[in-house]
């Protein structure tokens, strides 16, 4: 078996010092170095075919080089960016990402951020995290680096960078306005979670801003954000107010639902019911009629988040704000049209 090449080995190679070689393979070394040793190490490592033992290097440091990503849905397609933008920051830096998925259930989000934890993850990017999640906080004040993303904890503080969803809401509610409408109903996302909660709050404030009767605004809760309950709080929502001519949906997969739902009612979107969603998911523009939705910038989240992650891991917490809120675009397509003069014909 061929002999594993060592820091000694390039060191020999390199014509520099054992140390010189470990802090110029180290993408978070503090020391500093030319670029000239720098490129001269690192090239006669490629040569080498050196790779790390991090085994011997979690034993030295008391770091495994890995984070913990939990998501709530790994079927979510808003999640993948996410991830991709995570992975563009903490790579580089020779970090590798462990991803669990929590299915939004609150044992499951607490076994896995224990098995993280065995696995001595250096910290974790909490994309699932109930608002009342008492094992993060927990884990967060033991010293684990912790940021939560799509996501914030009540009363914490724990760092969390969130879109601006008060703005984003106020975005489709004034489009459905300008169209002409009156009637618009709520699909609200779970109150357990941030984004349910903050995206409900801000549909009620601009329903008062605007003086629409509470009754003309019905909000139906679905407990999951996926089709299948959009789909249910929609027809929810056809029942007990027929005269509704736009749902604005907490997030896209909820909206898909609800078109699902006037389709199985013979109705027609845009033409009967308008209907709005959330995220901006991929291949959106791909589904008939084309949802109007607010548009979050996925990529830019999970950089933002592993970049904070990153800070808090190198000690530099004190740089990290406790609120991080990103902008939000509305993105219109053909699921809004102005409301028929007499409304749905359930």
């Amino acid at each position: 078996m061929a002999k594993r090449t060592t820091l000694k080995d390039i060191a020999k190679a390199s014509g520099v010092h054992v140390s010189t070689v470990s802090r110029a393979l180290d993408p978070q070394r503090s020391l500093p170095l030319t670029a000239e040793v720098v490129d001269k190490v690192r090239a006669a490592a490629k040569e080498m075919d050196y790779h790390p033992n991090r085994v011997a290097y979690s034993l030295r440091t008391n770091r495994t080089m890995t984070i913990g990503v939990m998501i709530p849905d790994i079927t979510n397609m808003i999640f993948p960016p996410i991830v991709r933008g995570i992975e563009r920051v903490m790579e580089p830096a020779g970090y590798a990402s462990i991803i669990v998925n929590t299915d939004s259930q609150r044992g499951r989000e607490t076994a896995l951020l224990q098995t993280l934890q065995d696995r001595g993850v250096d910290g974790i990017i909490h994309t699932a995290a109930l608002r009342n999640e008492p094992s993060i906080v927990r884990a967060a004040q033991s010293g684990l680096s912790v940021v939560t993303l799509n996501r914030k904890l009540d009363d914490t503080d724990v760092p969390y960078v969130i879109n601006d969803e008060v703005g984003g809401i106020r975005l489709v509610f004034d489009l459905l306005r300008n169209y002409g409408h009156q009637r618009i109903a709520h699909l609200a996302g779970p109150s357990d979670l941030s984004t349910g909660l903050l995206r409900r709050n801000a549909f009620s404030a601009a329903c008062a801003d605007t003086g629409i009767d509470p009754l003309n605004a019905p909000i139906v809760e679905a407990t999951r954000f996926d089709e299948d309950e959009g789909r249910r709080c929609a027809i929810e929502i056809l029942d007990k107010s027929p005269e509704t001519t736009a749902i604005l949906a907490a997030n896209d997969r909820l909206a898909l639902g609800a078109i699902m739902a006037l389709r199985e009612r013979g109705l027609s979107c845009p033409r009967d019911v308008s209907v709005t969603g959330f995220n901006d998911m991929p291949f959106l523009d791909m589904i008939p009629p084309g949802l109007t939705t607010i548009r979050i910038r996925q990529n830019t989240a999970g950089e933002v988040a592993a970049r904070h992650l990153l800070a808090i891991m190198q000690r530099k917490a004190a740089e990290v704000p406790l609120e991080t809120i990103l902008p939000v675009s509305l993105v219109e397509r053909a699921s809004v049209a102005p409301p028929r003069a007499t409304g749905p014909s359930c």
